[in-house]
């Protein structure tokens, strides 16, 4: 595959930012299969936000050539505080994770935290360097990677989050750290850090962050990432999210009830499903609806979806009806891999028996 083809996969969406586009083109020239990490907090249910958004970019990545790996932060859930801190219970659905990733994104090596870390006083040095070329103020401002803000109380160990992050790349790797854009700043802190260790500074990809269902909340602040962070798809309240589980029947309700205004483009959590989920799967989405509302019809791409929602020619329970049909279609193969598989089945229920946290 020439580079182009490569940079084309690599740009497609659901990516948003590539920090930055030259260096990783300078990299595919010169490595024919570079190193990829994504981390993932294990806290519960997949959903399409964080399994299925990030699925599609590992599957782009594994086309290109290359090394694709799942990370599963166990101890950065712990640290967390994700399933109120249980470790027992952390490990069990770690597994789950591992099922997942493994049949959605074939080629994927899995990688646990722990495993990682254990007897690896290598890296426990590297991080108090790593740590040396940052104040405590910058740990604080990088929170938000882990779903908190500034304003909380947090414990010691939650400051050693981003930095731990950041040698994480080092251990497993990566040329290519790739995340949603809520991990940013914990890929540009060791964009700036990693020269000073005298190690090669990484490529960073982010991809978008699929609101949740709801209504978006809204902040004062102005800066639009802010809110759509706020707003994201969020196993903790699972009003916002279409699990990888769920139903026809239970997908057809939640989008029965999905906030979409009439017209509205903006923000409108329907329309980001069909533009990132469904058109990267489909080269076209058809809507179905009776004679009298206008009868089928069927968009080549997402341009045109929006420009008749826009416009008042496009009813949103047409659309909702129509995106829950694709999105069951979607999730079908991972849904049934969960029933039949006995393994995978057994991991599954783990999870659900687990009380989920923040």
């Amino acid at each position: 595959m020439d580079i182009e083809t490569k940079m084309e996969l690599i740009k497609r969406p659901p990516l948003e930012e590539i920090l930055v586009e030259e260096e990783l083109r300078q990299l595919l020239e010169t490595n024919e299969h570079p190193g990829h990490y994504q981390g993932f907090e294990i806290s519960g249910l997949l959903h399409l936000g964080n399994f299925i958004i990030s699925g599609f970019k590992i599957n782009d990545f594994l086309k290109t050539g290359i090394q694709c790996q799942a990370y599963l932060a166990d101890w950065h859930s712990f640290i967390n505080n994700k399933f109120g801190g249980d470790w027992d219970k952390i490990l069990s659905a770690t597994k789950y994770y591992e099922k997942a990733f493994k049949f959605f994104c074939r080629g994927v090596k899995v990688v646990v935290g722990s495993g990682l870390y254990h007897n690896n006083d290598d890296y426990w040095r590297k991080l108090l360097r790593f740590s040396k070329h940052m104040t405590l103020s910058r740990s604080l401002r990088c929170m938000t990677i882990m779903g908190r803000s500034e304003n909380e109380k947090l414990d010691l160990s939650q400051y050693f989050y981003a930095p731990m992050q950041g040698v994480d790349i080092k251990e497993i790797g990566a040329d290519i750290p790739h995340g949603g854009m809520d991990q940013r700043k914990a890929h540009v802190l060791a964009r700036e850090i990693f020269p000073k260790m005298g190690w090669q500074k990484p490529v960073a990809v982010h991809h978008h962050i699929l609101m949740g269902i709801a209504e978006p909340i809204k902040l004062e602040s102005k800066d639009k990432l802010e809110q759509v962070i706020a707003s994201k798809m969020s196993k903790s309240k699972p009003w916002t999210a279409i699990f990888i589980h769920d139903t026809q029947k239970q997908i057809k309700e939640k989008m029965r009830k999905a906030w979409c205004p009439e017209k509205l483009v903006e923000m409108n959590p329907v329309l980001e499903i069909v533009k990132y989920v469904v058109f990267h799967e489909n080269k076209t989405f058809k809507i179905d609806r009776p004679a009298k509302f206008g009868g089928p019809i069927e968009f080549q791409n997402y341009q045109e979806l929006e420009k008749a929602y826009a416009g008042g020619g496009l009813h949103p329970q047409d659309l909702k009806n129509a995106v829950a049909e694709e999105i069951s279609k979607i999730l079908e193969p991972v849904r049934r891999y969960f029933e039949t598989d006995k393994e995978a089945k057994e991991c599954l229920e783990t999870v659900k028996k687990a009380q989920v946290t923040r």
